[in-house]
């Protein structure tokens, strides 16, 4: 989808490809609210300010869209995005036996202390890395890790923002 159809084009086709970006019904809403936009950079721009201006339930519908980092089964929301996910996560891809039972442990621990999955923007990050920010990340407050993972979806939602316009 290019920013004229964007822009101009059918809602439902324009949610489909906006929900690829973020799982967050509202925010694809309000997207679709504040169009034409000017430019892609205005686009980022709206998107940011849309998606900070959104509650944590917003923020957790978002969360629900993404499979869990490793892990192999994707959920339904995201099944569309499949592709997207894979390139993100390549850093998994040589990720020894080790990391990744390391990796499920503490994502199970994460989702079992925050009730969502572990979020982070994956892209250009190795298995261990990804380690070692959930290991750091657990021992955050839950009020200080729903902002580290808001801010984490909004970098994951910016990149696919910009693979939307350039897959057009």
């Amino acid at each position: 989808m290019n920013l004229a159809e964007l822009n101009r084009g059918d809602i439902e086709k324009s949610q489909i490809e906006l929900l690829k970006c973020c799982g967050s019904s509202k925010w694809v809403d309000n997207i679709l609210a504040a169009r034409p936009f000017s430019s892609a950079a205005h686009l980022n721009v709206q998107a940011e300010k849309i998606w900070l201006e959104l509650s944590k339930d917003d923020y957790l519908e978002a969360f629900a869209a993404h499979p869990k980092i490793g892990d192999s089964n994707t959920p339904e929301k995201a099944k569309n995005t499949e592709k997207w996910t894979l390139k993100e996560q390549a850093g998994m891809m040589t990720a020894t036996e080790s990391i990744k039972q390391e990796l499920e442990k503490h994502n199970r621990e994460y989702e079992k202390k925050f009730g969502y999955i572990f979020i982070v923007c994956a892209t250009g990050k190795s298995a261990q890395e990804m380690l070692d920010l959930i290991r750091q990340r657990l021992k955050n407050t839950p009020q200080i890790e729903i902002n580290i993972a808001a801010w984490e979806q909004n970098k994951i939602t910016n990149l696919r923002l910009k693979k939307m316009l350039e897959d057009a």
